[in-house]
């Protein structure tokens, strides 16, 4: 398993360093108001320019903002068992990676930057900063955590934080979600997002013949046939399942996308906020 100070150091590159798409944040928040259209400056950001209005002037226009407040950025984690699982890397590893990029984003655009960890309970809070501390403290929380023999009571963890956050904010949840949520309220007082972390040798397992399984929440011992049959018949189930998931995420008014662990975080994560999924 990767530890903090490597996941940071390319969360850092790829964020702070490289600012991709000379971007260095991979969101905006309600903090910026459309104003205006006025002419373009040289100097002006090109991401600016209105290319309708651009096309019937015959010269470029750019869009003009007003930045009224920063932005409340707050990950969370949903730490269960089921985590301890990856072909490529443990799914863990790649919801540090999402908690790192995500703050060190915030904290590059001087925006704040929160984090909590649940299972059954709010198990460690960062407290909502503008430092890079912070999302230091955050990644290693997670990869510290102690998960196997631990399950994540979804209904609670959203009742705690519809509670304890009062300030409008961007929430973002990052787990495996085998567990469909009630993200509806929630989505009504915060925006929310999820990230759906999953190794792909879970939703597309190989024969197996006569295997035993040990669930990393329960420590429950499964021994079967795994065939040909079987598998297919976990395959349907799982497909079923994402489907009502991210179905109630529509509903919810929720943006979600799913992070596997042999793809790109940095890249699956920018299509997500810049509304590519």
């Amino acid at each position: 398993m990767k530890n903090s100070a490597q996941i940071l150091l390319k969360a850092r590159r790829q964020i702070i360093g490289d600012r991709i798409g000379n971007n260095p944040s991979m969101f905006r928040g309600e903090g910026y108001d459309f104003i205006e259209l006025r002419e373009y400056i040289s100097g002006d950001d090109t991401r600016h320019i209105d290319w309708n209005v651009t096309a019937k002037m015959g010269k470029p226009y750019v869009k003009v903002f007003r930045e009224e407040r920063e932005l409340n950025v707050l990950t969370v984690a949903l730490l269960g068992g089921g985590l301890h699982f990856g072909s490529e890397k443990f799914k863990i590893e790649s919801v540090a990676e999402a908690v790192a990029l995500i703050g060190y984003s915030a904290v590059a655009n001087g925006d704040v930057f929160g984090h909590c960890n649940y299972s059954e309970n709010l198990r460690n809070e960062i407290r909502p900063a503008k430092k890079r501390f912070s999302v230091q403290q955050a990644t290693q929380s997670v990869l510290d955590a102690e998960i196997l023999h631990h399950r994540v009571d979804l209904h609670h963890t959203i009742k705690e934080l519809y509670r304890r956050t009062k300030r409008r904010s961007l929430i973002v949840l990052i787990g495996d979600f085998f567990e469909i949520p009630d993200l509806r309220f929630l989505a009504r007082k915060h925006e929310v997002v999820a990230v759906v972390v999953r190794d792909r040798a879970e939703e597309n397992p190989s024969e197996m013949g006569f295997t035993a399984l040990i669930d990393p929440e329960s420590g429950a011992v499964l021994e079967g046939d795994f065939n040909e049959r079987s598998v297919k018949r976990y395959h349907d189930r799982v497909k079923a399942h994402d489907i009502e998931l991210f179905e109630s995420f529509r509903v919810s008014r929720v943006r979600a996308t799913k992070l596997y662990t042999d793809a790109n975080a940095v890249v699956t994560l920018r299509r997500l906020f810049e509304g590519r999924v």
